[in-house]
């Protein structure tokens, strides 16, 4: 089968959520608005998630999965299913389900008039703290990067694969990449997508990595937006 839409699923130790991760998606599958496909991003996970990973696999057509040799955070794992995919549109959702892979048909209305569509979290189900630094977090991103961008943190997002493979990530750059697709002069906007408790599995960002990590790297961001190369080829021989 040919397909248009890639889903990453980055998964660190989600052991209790895998089974709902197959359900969820392979009903996803079903109804997709364009012909979809599964690709799991093991970041090191030190549980049973790989074991569960390769059956689900070995059971699913549409599924398939990388595995990295040791833990290397999110924005790698990211990265590497950037990298690893072909399809014309690639997109991306967190193994916990407090999003619903559904939503990415809301998100693939809009992608054909921007280069990524990203989810905004409607009626957070998070605690107070958490609810509280991701908008602090957001704000600093916001004023750093002039994105307009309400909530990068969401994982749900859908982005044109040729200007995905393109982003330069780094740790911690999975909060930037609607500012990386403006620095390849791409578009972007933001669409409200329902949001859930986390009944599985636990957190793996608290304050420190939630609030703190990302001003740091918002001096990153600029310090590479100083230094980003943008071009377009005009003609070429194989032309």
């Amino acid at each position: 089968m040919s397909y248009k839409f890639t889903i990453i699923v980055p998964v660190y130790n989600e052991e209790d959520n895998l089974e709902r991760v197959e359900a969820e998606l392979s009903n996803y599958l079903k109804i997709a608005t364009v012909p979809s496909a599964v690709l799991f991003v093991n970041d090191g996970s030190s549980d049973a998630s790989q074991a569960m990973i390769e059956t689900i696999c070995n059971r699913n057509d549409a599924f398939e999965y990388i595995l990295f040799k040791q833990n290397k955070g999110l924005s790698a794992a990211i990265k590497a299913g950037f990298d690893h995919i072909d399809t014309e549109l690639v997109g991306y959702i967190d193994s916990d389900l407090q999003t619903t892979p559904k939503d990415f048909n809301v998100l693939l209305e809009h992608i054909n008039n921007y280069e990524l569509v990203t989810g905004v979290r409607s009626n957070r189900k998070d605690s107070f703290v958490k609810n509280m630094s991701s908008k602090i977090a957001n704000g600093i991103r916001r004023a750093f990067t002039k994105d307009g961008m309400d909530d990068t943190g969401c994982p749900l997002k859908v982005i044109k694969t040729e200007y995905a493979k393109r982003i330069p990530m780094f740790r911690g750059l999975h909060r930037f990449l609607p500012a990386m697709i403006m620095l390849q002069n791409g578009s972007v906007t933001q669409i409200p997508v329902q949001h859930f408790p986390r009944i599985a599995g636990t957190a793996k960002f608290g304050l420190w990595n939630r609030l703190l990590g990302p001003l740091t790297d918002c001096f990153a961001y600029l310090w590479m937006k100083k230094k980003y190369i943008n071009y377009e080829i005009e003609k070429s021989s194989k032309d």
